[in-house]
Order: structure tokens, then C-alpha cells, then sequence
């Protein structure tokens, strides 16, 4: 006997499908001349803990993780990641080097071990994959006392 779907349960499966093609790689289209820059602190600035963290994004908007609205995306703070060595076609991971914003946040305060650390910002679709070309920020230098 075939059972058949609901409304809403072909609109869960189309969107499973979705999600499935999606996370293997798939990365969305950026806006056409999106980017993402640091606010503050300053290129070179030193600073102490805590350390606030502001940063931008112009040419798209920004939605939580998890809301598909094109043109949109969510902020993510790399620290000490080399963005020339990083690969843009997996999302990005969650660990102490890579903080999610996944509210729409534009701003942290966190503490940063005393030295140099370079920070840049990387903006990733609802399913935190980076965007077609990368909405990123130049990265910066900080000295924390």
C-alpha cells in the first residue's frame, strides 16, 4: 500500500532534500559587492580584557541560522585562522577559534589570552556555509595585555 504525503510532510521532505544538497557543498550566491569589515577594535590597536568586538556588514542582510531569506546571512569571528588557508566550501565549524552569531548578533565582548591575535569576520548562509564569492572582513591584528 503507498501511503501518501500531506502538505506539510512533502514540504519537510523537499526541505530535508534541500538541506541534504545543500550541506554537501553547495554554497548560495553572495550579493554583488557584499563584504563584512571589523568596526572595532582597530587594526593594531592594543587592548584588555574583556575585548568588545563590532563588526559590519554591507550589501545583504543579516538573519539568525536556520532562516533561509536570500541576500542574508549570520557573522562568525575567526580568530588566529589564516584566511588563506581556510576552506570556504564546508561550513564552519563551532569551536573557541571559530564563534557563531547565530542571533544576527554584530557584537562580542569575550577574553582573549594576553599576545597577538588576528581577527576577521566571515558571514555564512542559514546553514552556516560561507557564500559564493566569501562576504568576509579583512583581518586585523590585536595586542591584548
Amino acid at each position: 500500500m503507498t501511503k501518501r504525503l500531506t502538505g506539510l510532510s512533502a514540504g519537510i521532505a523537499a526541505l530535508l532534500i534541500a538541506t541534504a544538497a545543500h550541506a554537501e557543498g553547495e554554497r548560495l550566491p553572495a550579493p554583488e559587492g557584499a563584504y563584512a569589515y571589523i568596526i572595532s577594535p582597530a587594526h593594531g590597536e592594543t587592548v584588555s580584557n574583556p575585548v568588545t568586538i563590532r563588526f559590519g556588514l554591507a550589501g545583504m542582510g543579516i538573519a539568525p541560522a536556520g532562516v533561509d531569506i536570500d541576500g542574508t546571512g549570520h557573522h562568525h569571528l575567526l580568530i588566529n585562522i589564516d584566511p588563506a588557508e581556510y576552506d570556504f566550501s564546508v561550513g564552519v565549524p563551532a569551536d573557541d577559534s571559530h564563534i557563531h552569531f547565530g542571533g544576527g548578533q554584530s557584537e562580542t565582548t569575550l577574553d582573549l589570552p594576553p599576545g597577538t591575535h588576528t581577527i576577521w569576520t566571515l558571514v555564512a548562509d542559514h546553514l552556516h556555509l560561507p557564500h559564493e564569492p566569501p562576504v568576509m572582513s579583512q583581518p586585523i591584528t590585536i595586542t591584548v595585555e
